[in-house]
């Protein structure tokens, strides 16, 4: 009987997760069912993930990791087995995606290519990331020790974060700086790359206009006239449509 339930909830988990992959990713909203099984690899790795899962829960020795390891040189899609990660997982690409023993997973959490949930070190114990629900992260994205990341939150491409971010805040930068987007509560898997803040950048805008004051101060007890402040420019510009659609 326990087995029975075992198959019907990683069944129903598998539906869930063929259903995020059809509502996140926009090639796969034509695709039947069976094409998606058969042809996404990040759907492959999730279902892999679930049956190595349930039979580690059970007890089951050797066979987990051996289909875990099968799976990420089918997939480069690496998944611990005795991770845990709730419905609605989408991986996009999935390319270099690392997912590690004590990492915990929300529900309708989204992943690109790249993204590490990984440790720090040679502790023991809890040493992997919990992301919360609707949680998107970023290509390349690297999250590593027993941090945890709050509801809605987006992370960056190529971001390093180390530290806990709060719930529907945007992270970016190397480490990564909690930040929000035009004030806004983000919610859902549709992340603005483009249009992310760029905190060094504004550091330097409020630096060069606070040397620009004091530059006019000291000409105005000296008498001469001041130097012209140099212009900040950020290198991209945060204007224009949301390339998400949002």
């Amino acid at each position: 009987m326990a087995g029975f339930h075992t198959l019907t909830r990683v069944a129903r988990e598998v539906r869930r997760d063929v259903h995020a992959a059809r509502e996140r990713d926009p090639a796969a909203r034509t695709a039947s069912t069976g094409e998606i099984l058969a042809t996404w690899p990040g759907i492959h790795a999730v279902l892999a993930y679930r049956v190595a899962h349930a039979l580690k829960e059970a007890g089951v020795p050797l066979i987990p990791r051996t289909l875990s390891m099968v799976t990420r040189v089918i997939t480069n899609i690496e998944i611990h087995p005795a991770a845990r990660i709730g419905q609605g997982l989408f991986i996009d690409h999935g390319a270099g995606v690392v997912i590690g023993e004590t990492a915990d997973i929300g529900e309708d959490v989204t992943l690109y290519q790249g993204v590490t949930l990984g440790g720090t070190g040679f502790a023991t114990g809890k040493r992997h990331p919990t992301v919360q629900d609707n949680v998107t992260i970023g290509s390349g994205a690297k999250l590593l020790g027993p941090i945890t990341i709050g509801h809605g939150a987006k992370i960056g491409a190529n971001s390093v974060v180390i530290t806990d971010v709060p719930p529907n805040s945007t992270v970016v930068g190397v480490p990564g700086h909690p930040v929000r987007v035009d004030g806004r509560r983000m919610e859902g898997p549709d992340a603005d790359w483009i249009h992310l803040p760029d905190p060094i950048a504004e550091a330097i805008q409020a630096l060069s206009s606070r040397i620009g004051a004091l530059e006019r101060m000291v000409a105005e007890l000296s008498d001469s006239e001041p130097a012209p402040v140099a212009e900040v420019r950020p290198l991209r510009q945060l204007r224009g449509t949301n390339p998400a659609g949002g």
